[in-house]
């Protein structure tokens, strides 16, 4: 039986200047994983053209400028210490260092520059040292984005005050399918470092991770819990699992591509004012599932050579994948002409 399709949020121009926002039940979110494919493709399609332009597309770089040593044992991670997959635990990278990354990643067209450290929670001398980060890649002129596990109170103040622009902290999963992937925090404590970026004024990056053995009924969830966050979070990225040789989830059965795309589509209708990020796994999908994935409302990539440490798809075939397309690079940005000759 085909699902009645769910309602529209509607557009900017007949919603009031600070609407309420819509709650979305994990049943409302079943029912649209569960449409035909081409059904709710095109309700994702008419959602992702009421907000933005469908053939433009954010490009963001990540960096991992403290990679491994993490204490935690998120069953996916190969920087955790529980697990022996050949990363070692380095030190946080030299300001120098990071800047020289920052200006590749601008000459190469990215807008945003994130940077990921391998901890559960940062000292507040650390807080001080990615703060220092943060200034030299705003220098840069890139956007600044930066992971780092969960804050206690101030900590996110003070890197708003370095000029931070975003706060990456994934949900990653439902709650009732936390515990079978992480046991070294509780989801609670997710939800509390996003409320501490937000009530210092930093924009939210947040989303989840599929494949790790979770039902559609469960990705249904995470959904809910990310369009149903007090405010909608500004960029969404939604991982596939990387199956990394040592980590729990190693032997974790290949997901249905189609599932991760229905998930795309489902976050772009749920969440239309969003940037949702296609991110870890990208390099493991191929041509044909990315484009499905711009089609059902993806408008973000992380681009460059490493995702921490996982591969992605290199600069050159990004570049003539979206030129095949027909789509380009965010307005605006350093290098667009570049790369729209090539």
């Amino acid at each position: 039986m085909i699902q009645s399709p769910v309602a529209f949020h509607p557009p900017h121009s007949q919603r009031a200047a600070n609407p309420a926002p819509e709650r979305w039940s994990v049943e409302q979110i079943e029912a649209l994983l569960n449409q035909p494919f081409n059904d709710l493709l095109w309700q994702a399609q008419q959602v992702h053209r009421q907000y933005f332009d469908a053939n433009e597309v954010e490009l963001a770089t990540l960096l991992s400028v403290k990679t491994g040593g993490c204490p935690e044992d998120c069953g996916y991670c190969p920087q955790s210490v529980h697990y022996d997959t050949g990363v070692k635990a380095e030190k946080l990278m030299e300001s120098g260092a990071v800047k020289k990354a920052a200006e590749a990643a601008k000459a190469a067209g990215a807008t945003r520059f994130c940077m990921g450290a391998a901890w559960r929670a940062p000292k507040d001398r650390d807080i001080e040292a990615v703060a220092e980060l943060v200034r030299t890649v705003k220098d840069v002129g890139l956007e600044a984005c930066v992971t780092l596990g969960m804050l206690a109170d101030g900590q996110a103040e003070r890197l708003k005050q370095a000029g931070l622009d975003y706060y990456n902290h994934n949900l990653d999963c439902a709650p009732d399918f936390y515990g079978e992937v992480i046991s070294t925090r509780d989801y609670q404590d997710r939800l509390d470092t996003l409320d501490r970026v937000r009530g210092a004024g930093v924009k939210v990056c947040s989303g989840g991770i599929v494949g790790m053995g979770e039902s559609r009924r469960q990705r249904a969830g995470l959904i809910a819990q990310l369009a149903n966050l007090p405010d909608v979070p500004e960029s969404v990225p939604i991982n596939h699992l990387v199956k990394v040789e040592g980590t729990p989830l190693a032997e974790q059965p290949d997901l249905d591509p189609f599932e991760f795309i229905r998930m795309i589509a489902a976050a772009r209708i749920t969440m239309p004012t969003a940037r949702v990020r296609l991110s870890a796994g990208r390099q493991q999908m191929g041509e044909a599932v990315q484009a499905l994935c711009f089609l059902a409302g993806a408008n973000s990539i992380f681009y460059g050579e490493k995702l921490l440490v996982t591969g992605n798809p290199d600069v050159a075939a990004d570049r003539e994948l979206l030129q095949r397309l027909g789509m380009r690079a965010q307005a605006g940005v350093p290098g667009v002409e570049a790369f729209e000759k090539i």
